[in-house]
């Protein structure tokens, strides 16, 4: 099942205006201060599956600017996986990507995700880390790590965030607080969630193997799922009414276009075409 605007080619639909955000009206965009930061966000991804080569190749031969990998490295996330499965899919931009932690290397962290990430970023990687592109800020935070209410994660989070000002953020998970798909919401990650509001408009995950958007939350959120990138497909509930979008049949990825104060995006199929495309606004 997909649901979705018109297929389009890739360059063609970023071409178009923007749909306005979700559940708002249409508005004029900001204009354009220089070119945009381009990002691809993009998980379950790493096996020796075709369709994870196929988007893989696709991504990077575009040209973009970094590359958000949403986590999980199959099955058991050892460096010998690193180096079979992810290495000749994505470790030619290593040094552009920006990696959270997924459920599937969680456990062998230590003996995969650290020394592999590590080998190409010339140290360790942190469990859960801020970085800035395009004008946003982008929030690393890791699902599998301990982050109830009182841990240390979640007081690193509240912590930089009351500190900040406007709304121009993305936080990447693994696990998506809410989703349609197979898996489900995922309670636990309430507290990060909760942490967000006021100060976040979007969270990119990944886990479940399909494309989703749904509508922005009462928390003023909108959850985005990007886990179809080639470990095999989960089916959907096309009945949810929280979906703004839904695609289950396509292997894809999420891109993102930022400049200050808005953010393009586009789920791009494995054959470039577009299935869903829209803007978020923030406030600086």
């Amino acid at each position: 099942m997909v649901r979705a605007l018109r297929a389009l080619p890739l360059a063609a639909a970023l071409a178009v205006g923007g749909c306005g955000g979700d559940d708002e009206p249409a508005r004029p965009a900001p204009r354009a201060q220089g070119p945009a930061t381009v990002v691809w966000a993009v998980g379950d991804a790493a096996t020796a599956q075709l369709p994870g080569r196929r988007l893989a190749n696709m991504i990077v031969r575009s040209r973009f600017d970094r590359l958000l990998y949403l986590g999980d490295v199959y099955e058991n996330g050892t460096l010998g996986e690193f180096r079979r499965w992810y290495e000749p899919l994505y470790g030619s931009v290593a040094d552009r990507t920006a990696p959270v932690l997924g459920n599937h290397e969680y456990a062998n962290r230590r003996r995969g995700y650290v020394p592999y990430w590590r080998s190409k970023l010339g140290r360790a990687p942190r469990p859960w880390y801020a970085i800035r592109l395009g004008g946003w800020e982008v929030l690393a935070l890791n699902t599998e790590a301990p982050h109830d209410a009182r841990s240390t994660q979640v007081r690193w989070l509240r912590a930089r965030l009351r500190a900040a000002k406007g709304t121009c953020r993305l936080a990447l998970t693994h696990r998506p607080r809410f989703s349609a798909g197979k898996h489900g919401d995922q309670v636990d990650v309430a507290p990060l969630w909760n942490a967000l509001r006021g100060r976040a408009v979007a969270v990119l995950s990944g886990h479940d193997h399909n494309l989703q958007r749904l509508r922005r939350s009462e928390d003023g959120l909108v959850q985005f799922v990007s886990g179809a990138g080639g470990r095999g497909l989960y089916e959907l509930d096309p009945e949810d009414p929280r979906l703004a979008f839904a695609g289950d049949e396509r292997f894809g990825a999420l891109r993102l276009e930022l400049r200050e104060g808005r953010a393009r995006f586009a789920f791009v199929a494995d054959d470039g075409e577009v299935l869903d495309r829209g803007e978020l606004r923030c406030r600086p």
